[in-house]
């Protein structure tokens, strides 16, 4: 096995999915091509063997292999591969992952791998999945959306309305306060009109978290038998839930020797399925996995980028493993500037890159985890540049 790096990782802003956002003009071929040219302005030339591009609603304006796509629109050599990969939140890590493990295999030794997910064009649940509302499957099993799963993970774990707040407030203020922070964007790519996040919303106190009512407990009987006429306590409001907002992000894989210092060298990636009535614990077990696999543990991490699914799980995260708050989600996380959700593992690989290079780290951790039993994290070390 050889040893793997990311030569570079970069990301769009992330744009409002509404008809007058930010990015909502631009096609979702349109924004990866935007992140090809990104790359290849610096990293000078490459040849990749394969592009993977992680889009969870491929339908539609994704529907016809996205990743395809994207390869012709971004004018990348005939030989080049495409995979269009769809794990939920997580599909953008694991995307790259993917293409970690071929380059690791000697398969391939250059690889473009992220994800883009233009939910203005493509809005969430719109490829109408039959496993949708399929009442025939086990209750175990049928689909609970995310945001219902996220109000019966803060029941059973013991979350309160507080709790939830507090990291809300956390989110909103770090972004706000980064946001024109140059060594912390320094890999965030200027697309289309957008310079910088257009879902934060620096007006947020404490006071207007604690005053929005609960949003989604009138889920709770629409999936009641998914839920087996369960029921529990409302806490999330729209605050505690991440945007929807469109955004594209690639990296750049490779062996050693493609041209131009790499950022960081891949230590170990992971990915977990969980109990889908446990949704959006995956990525703790996934974690977990990666931690393991790479001899570290949380402690020696320098900067860990979390997704903020809904409050509950970084909530749950910074409670549970006694993480270091000033060392997580740095500069603000999914709850202030939105979920582009097959783009997200990519945005926050940059993300992660960004941070580590600002504070002069050595590891780092992504973590991703998503509905239904979706987790997936990787270590990395920052190179010495």
């Amino acid at each position: 096995m050889v040893d793997v790096y990311l030569y570079d990782a970069v990301r769009t802003p992330r744009g409002k999915a509404r008809p007058d956002g930010g990015l909502a003009g631009l096609s979702p071929q349109e924004l990866v091509r935007q992140q090809v040219a990104a790359l290849a302005a610096r990293c000078g030339d490459f040849v990749p063997d394969a592009l993977l591009v992680g889009c969870v609603t491929q339908s539609g304006a994704q529907g016809g292999h996205i990743a395809m796509l994207a390869k012709l629109h971004a004018g990348l050599p005939d030989a080049t591969a495409a995979h269009s990969i769809n794990n939920y939140c997580a599909s953008g890590l694991s995307a790259i992952g993917q293409a970690v493990a071929k380059v690791a295999s000697g398969e391939a030794n250059c690889i473009l791998a992220g994800g883009v997910e233009s939910m203005s064009a493509a809005p969430f649940l719109s490829d109408r999945a039959a496993f949708y509302t399929d009442d025939s499957l086990p209750p175990h099993t049928r689909f609970v959306p995310p945001v219902l799963a996220a109000d019966r993970l803060a029941n059973a774990e013991g979350h309160t309305r507080a709790d939830l707040d507090a990291v809300a407030l956390a989110s909103q203020q770090k972004a706000a306060a980064t946001d024109t922070d140059t060594a912390l964007q320094q890999s965030r790519i200027a697309t289309g009109p957008l310079t910088g996040e257009e879902c934060i919303r620096p007006q947020t106190t404490a006071e207007s978290l604690a005053a929005a009512p609960p949003a989604f407990g009138e889920l709770q009987q629409q999936y009641s038998g998914a839920l087996e006429s369960a029921t529990f306590e409302p806490l999330h409001s729209i605050a505690h839930a991440p945007p929807i907002c469109d955004g594209a992000g690639l990296a750049l894989v490779g062996a050693e020797g493609l041209g131009s210092a790499p950022r960081a060298r891949v230590i170990a990636f992971a990915e977990s399925g969980g109990d889908p009535a446990a949704s959006l614990t995956a990525g703790f077990a996934a974690m977990d996995k990666v931690l393991a696999r790479s001899g570290l543990t949380l402690g020696d991490m320098d900067r860990v980028e979390f997704m903020e699914a809904f409050a509950v799980t970084i909530a749950k995260f910074l409670r549970d493993r006694s993480a270091d708050p000033a060392r997580v989600n740095v500069s603000g996380g999914h709850l202030a500037k939105g979920h582009p959700m097959g783009a997200s593992g990519a945005t926050l690989t940059s993300t992660l890159l960004d941070a580590l290079d600002a504070c002069g780290g050595r590891y780092g951790l992504v973590v991703l985890t998503g509905a239904m039993g979706v987790g997936a994290a990787m270590v990395v070390e920052r190179a010495k540049r």
